[in-house]
């Protein structure tokens, strides 16, 4: 396969289906064969609109294809768990958006199978490829900076049951499975330590969504580092998620692929990695994970600890009710 090119699959054709041929197509020897979406007709629109070679109308039919490497799941949260296995099972690899499940079980039926297929399973964690969290990353390896605490606040408006581009969703996303997720998982691989101290607590339960609109979280790592996250889906802007690194040697305010100081001096980055875009980097490491039989940052077992945090608030929140 070394000198051939990767052949992948995306079953998703919404915003972050867009997102990740975007980025495949700025990377050598990787061709987008085939797109599978909600609908046959979607995923004809999608195929035409980004040039992808073909649609078909179910995953079951790309995992049949000889001419499919790997698959790049971006579909609906509670989906992941049981199409990253069936991948799995069918021989390729697999990259599954965030949160690879939305319970502790399904992450470690996947968990499981990586390890029993030895495929490459990759979860797109994405902030540790952005290149804003990736400049912090390196400070720490080399020993210039310390964490402290991290302070992180991840805000939106999601009162109705909408999608990031403005369209009614067929399920409902969640703030402690998904959103939380991302900081979760980076707290830990920023500081290099475990997390051994989860707190959390909730607003009022939604009366038509299922969910709590509000959820503060405190962690604790092992070094002694803590993270303060603080997450609404009733927040009337500016949306997203923002991001305070506090050190022994300087404080860091990042938001996506920017970085700046404390004093908001903006911090160049675009020296860090071959690509300002995080969603295209994580695909990077995806596909060269494939070529040099290795797994990759952020595969499953690297992130699964993250999911058994996210268990034990949901069992402390479930028991607060």
């Amino acid at each position: 396969m070394t000198n051939q090119p990767i052949r992948v699959a995306l079953a998703g054709g919404g915003a972050f289906g867009a997102k990740h041929v975007n980025g495949l197509k700025r990377i050598e020897d990787v061709e987008v064969a085939a797109v599978v979406s909600s609908s046959l007709e979607s995923g004809q629109a999608f195929a035409a609109e980004h040039g992808v070679g073909r649609a078909v109308a179910t995953l079951e039919e790309i995992l049949t294809m000889d001419d499919v490497d790997a698959v790049i799941l971006a579909t609906p949260t509670p989906m992941h768990a049981d199409q990253t296995q069936a991948v799995l099972r069918a021989g390729k690899h697999v990259q599954v958006e965030i949160p690879l499940a939305d319970s502790l079980a399904g992450a470690q039926a996947c968990a499981d199978l990586q390890e029993e297929t030895g495929l490459v399973a990759m979860v797109g964690h994405t902030r540790r490829f952005n290149p804003s969290h990736q400049w912090v990353h390196q400070q720490v390896v080399d020993g210039s900076f310390t964490i402290q605490q991290m302070d992180v606040q991840t805000y939106f408006l999601r009162r109705q049951n909408l999608n990031a581009l403005g369209q009614p969703r067929s399920w409902t996303d969640h703030l402690l499975w998904h959103h939380a997720a991302h900081t979760v998982d980076l707290f830990a691989y920023q500081t290099g330590s475990p997390i051994v101290q989860a707190n959390a607590i909730q607003g009022p339960i939604h009366p038509e969504l299922g969910i709590a609109m509000d959820l503060s979280i405190q962690l604790r790592a092992e070094s002694g580092a803590i993270c303060t996250l603080s997450l609404s889906f009733n927040n009337d802007g500016p949306f997203g998620t923002f991001f305070r690194y506090i050190g022994n040697t300087g404080t860091y305010l990042a938001r996506y692929d920017d970085l700046s100081t404390g004093k908001d001096e903006p911090i160049d980055v675009s020296q860090v990695a071959v690509s300002m875009d995080g969603i295209e980097l994580q695909d990077r490491e995806f596909v060269a994970a494939i070529r040099e039989g290795r797994q990759p940052n952020s595969s499953i077992t690297d992130v699964i600890d993250c999911y058994r945090t996210l268990d034990a608030l949901e069992q402390q929140l479930e028991a607060a009710r």
